[in-house]
Parts: structure tokens; sequence; C-alpha cells
């Protein structure tokens, strides 16, 4: 069955170590899965009113909202799972990890997923995406990939690679200096072993800037060239 099979898969990965009757009935993602495999089996046989009535109320008890035309593959572990959001068109594949706050959404205004209709992302087998991810458009996420906690997503990631940031990209190019060691072992709360600040850097860069121009001016002014000297 299952419900046997997702709980699994939460006594396993989670570090609480909760007991069989905690994992069954205390974790809403397992509720949520659930709740959406009716929804989808209706929403394919066009039933759909009452397949978005069933996803209705399996966001008001769990907090999380499944599209019912989204296909969910086996073992979806969602970690606390309020604010997560699947669109319609999302796949997701085996052995998948999302944490709360999640979005598999979609970047285009069109209603229907006709061919070539596709608005929302693919997600391979064994992904993990952290805490309050965005992840937006018809992309497909590698088998194994992870996505960093709060990073937006928006281009391919390819299997096994680590994301982070706004835009997302590899740990190693928010940064001026390498990347010395591998990411935790959870992007729930953060990846790096050292802090990642693409604003901060961005900051840096635009101040480097101002300071070459500034520099540039007075020698311009130095040399009397196209401006007056400075008083």
């Amino acid at each position: 069955m299952e419900i046997i099979e997702l709980a699994r898969t939460i006594r396993t990965r989670d570090p609480a170590r909760p007991t069989w009757f905690e994992a069954m009935t205390c974790y809403a993602g397992l509720q949520a899965v659930l709740m959406h495999r009716p929804a989808h089996w209706l929403y394919r046989a066009g039933f759909r009113a009452l397949a978005r009535t069933i996803s209705h109320v399996n966001r008001f008890i769990t907090g999380i909202e499944i599209h019912p035309g989204a296909r969910i593959g086996r073992r979806l572990f969602i970690d606390h799972g309020m604010g997560v959001v699947i669109g319609e068109t999302a796949e997701v594949g085996d052995d998948v990890l999302i944490y709360h706050g999640v979005t598999l959404g979609g970047l285009s205004l069109g209603n229907r997923a006709g061919p070539g209709g596709k608005r929302h992302p693919t997600i391979g087998d064994g992904v993990a995406i952290g805490a309050g991810a965005q992840v937006l458009g018809p992309i497909r996420i590698g088998d194994g990939a992870r996505i960093g906690a709060n990073a937006v997503v928006s281009g391919e990631v390819p299997a096994g690679e680590t994301v982070v940031g706004i835009p997302a990209r590899p740990p190693h190019e928010h940064r001026i200096m390498p990347a010395r060691a591998a990411p935790a072992p959870s992007p729930g709360y953060g990846l790096l072993d050292q802090p990642c600040d693409p604003v901060g850097e961005e900051i840096a860069v635009l101040r480097a800037e101002v300071a070459a121009l500034r520099a540039e001016m007075t020698e311009l002014r130095r040399r009397g060239v196209g401006m007056p000297a400075a008083e």
C-alpha cells in the first residue's frame, strides 16, 4: 500500500525518526499525496470540477496545494509542507524531497496545457528542493539535483548539480573565491559551508566600479581633458 511506502520514506528521511503511527497520522505531506491520487484520477477522467474540489479540501486540511493535473511520482516526501504549491503541468519524479514554501510554478499566462502548452517544471528522481525555493517555467531539474533554500530557478539544472541564490546558480559562481567543500547534507535551510550573499557581492562590484570611475575622473581633471579643473 502506498501509505506504508510513504510512511517508510518519512521514517527513513526525517531526522526526527517518527514512529509508524506518527508518520501515518501527523505528516501533512503524506496526507496531501494520498488525497492527490483520487483527485488526479478524476482530473484525467474528465471530472475536473470534482477533482478541483478534492484539491481544495486537500489544501484546506494540509496547507499544501497540488493541482489535480500535476503528476506525482512515488515516495514524495514533503517535509513540514505548509505553503507548498505544485502547478497543473508539473511533473515530480520518484524519491523527491520538498520543504515548506516551495513553488513549482509557471511563467506563462496560458490556460490550457495542450501540445506544447506545458507551463510548469519537471522534477527528476531524487531531487531535493529547499524551503522557500521557486522553480518556475517548463524547465527540467535533472535527477539528483539540489535546489538551495529561497533559490529562484528559471533555467535547466543538470543532473546532480547544486544551485543556490537569485537567480539560481552553482555555489562557486556566486563567490569571488572558489568553493572549498561539499555542501551540507540537506538543502532545507541552506547548503553552503561558507555564507553566500549574492546581493552583498553585487553591491561590492558596484562600489568597485564607482571607485574606478572616480579615479578615472580625477585623472582626466588632472590632465585637463574635456572638463574644468577642480577648484
